[in-house]
């Protein structure tokens, strides 16, 4: 059975819940340290490239580049995690004392070598990545510690998030007290796996394997559809975990349970470095979990997820403003790239402005378009060089029209205005006044109906009291959305 996909304003439901979850993340910390230089030669002394090296940064990585994405997606986070008493252990440690959404509890090793993965990178090509790191198994005193830190934040959060990178933290003693203290309390676990034996995350709601991984860990093909279905229920049927999100590059991922099925096509526009990308997964899977939402949903957000952070360098994480864009272009066929979120639409009207052009502004619902609403934005375009239309969300103008309305969803409502020639562009908003949307647009002109007055016009002492305008627009007689939908229904 294919699942069939959640809508759209069903997906960006989700994300706006996502903020103030909180999760409890288990695993393996790394530091990932990027090395940035130019190559002019080659050295005379082996047939390698010189790097001149110069910039150097460090970012959280392994378990904590999982943090990293829960905490830029909004969530609170606990991380319990392991480092050694070594110069990468105390950098792991600022670096996460800089995370503000995030609370640490490490065992720290005395000897243990923290991982930490340089890359050299020159031209936006990797030329090489040297590892340091301890793989062994943690002793006794750093694991107890670890394991009491673990099963207290498995009740105090809303999902929990298992990193495992083979490095020695998730024992399969700890696995197993985790995942029946989860079971226990009722919170969803999602695996980020490592190794071929996926009988040690027995229980959990969801593990996410790219293909490589599915099948070293079932023995078994999986070049193609089908084989990864046959491969992932061998896993289920084996191991009692309940979904399977594998993840497959340049093909999307697949969602496998023991009775549905869904192949998510790849979001991607480019691809730049995978690096991180399974984290990223991860990370939005168990936030989604987290909300109480389902593993269709919690599939096609991290998809789309994936589809943003590899078209950027590194070991990256995704904004909710990227999330939604992304989310909000996903079904349309045409004039897309007109439809902004507020902060992209912010960043276009300056530079409009810079140019020396006049932005208007109008808003509604325009849920039924009708020659009115043609008539008003016509009008609205002949008094500026650019006009931004505020267009009302679904849950807005349900708030604002009653339960039965809108007719279309925002998604079809903001295809059909962007394909107009008098609308330059179109953003979505979820208030029930476009308030705050003027105060981050700042348009030089506010364009109401006539059937306002200028007091009643919202924003209007906004826009005048930086120097901008207000224009009612005559109004198109005997046209009205309401009369078309009380027609329409007798």
């Amino acid at each position: 059975m294919t699942q069939a996909s959640p809508p759209i304003g069903d997906l960006l439901a989700a994300l706006h819940a996502l903020p103030g979850v909180s999760v409890l993340v288990v695993g393996d910390a790394m530091v990932d340290r990027y090395v940035y230089g130019e190559v002019d030669r080659i050295s005379p002394e082996a047939p390698v490239p010189v790097l001149r090296a110069g910039r150097e940064t460090a970012v959280l990585g392994g378990a904590g580049n999982v943090v990293r994405n829960l905490a830029a997606l909004g969530a609170a986070v606990r991380f319990v995690a392991a480092v050694g008493d070594d110069p990468a252990g105390e950098e792991l440690q600022r670096l996460l004392a800089a995370e503000p959404r995030v609370s640490a509890d490490l065992a720290i090793e005395h000897g243990r070598i923290t991982t930490l993965k340089v890359r050299y990178v020159a031209g936006g090509q990797q030329l090489l990545r040297a590892d340091r790191e301890t793989a062994a198994p943690l002793a006794a005193a750093a694991a107890d510690r670890l394991t009491q830190a673990a099963l207290a934040g498995v009740a105090a959060c809303s999902v929990v998030m298992l990193s495992d990178y083979g490095k020695g933290v998730l024992r399969p003693e700890l696995l197993a007290a985790i995942l029946q203290a989860a079971r226990e309390a009722g919170r969803p676990v999602v695996v980020d796996p490592k190794g071929g034996d996926f009988g040690r995350y027995r229980g959990a709601t969801l593990v996410t394997p790219n293909r490589r991984e599915l099948a070293e860990a079932s023995g078994m093909p999986v070049d193609g559809d089908d084989a990864i279905v046959a491969a992932a229920r061998a896993i289920l049927a084996a191991t009692g975990i309940e979904a399977l999100l594998v993840t497959r590059s340049q093909d999307g991922a697949s969602l496998i349970t023991a009775d549905a099925v869904s192949h998510l096509p790849a979001e991607a526009r480019d691809v730049w470095d995978v690096s991180g990308a399974g984290d990223t997964v991860a990370a939005v899977a168990a936030m989604v979990l987290g909300t109480g939402r389902g593993l269709e949903t919690a599939a096609r957000l991290a998809n789309a997820a994936a589809g943003i952070v590899v078209g950027k360098a590194g070991t990256a994480t995704v904004e909710p403003r990227e999330l939604e864009a992304l989310l909000r272009r996903a079904d349309l066929l045409a004039g897309g790239d007109k439809i902004a979120h507020v902060d992209d639409a912010a960043r276009i009207a300056a530079a409009w402005r810079a140019d020396g052009l006049t932005v208007g502004f109008t808003n509604g619902c325009f849920d039924l378009l009708h020659p009115g609403h043609v008539s008003l934005l016509a009008a609205a375009r002949s008094r500026c060089d650019r006009l931004i239309v505020g267009l009302n969300s679904d849950a807005s103008t349900r708030r604002l029209k009653g339960e039965t309305r809108p007719i279309q969803t925002e998604t079809a409502r903001a295809l059909v205005l962007a394909s107009m020639g008098s609308v330059d562009m179109v953003v979505v908003f979820d208030e029930d006044t476009p308030l705050a949307l003027i105060e981050a647009l700042r348009p030089d002109l506010l364009v109401k109906g006539a059937d306002y007055s200028v007091d009643q016009v919202i924003g209007a002492d906004l826009v005048r009291s930086w120097g901008g305008g207000v224009f009612l627009a005559p109004l198109s007689e005997g046209h009205s959305t309401t009369r078309l939908v009380r027609g329409m229904r007798g």
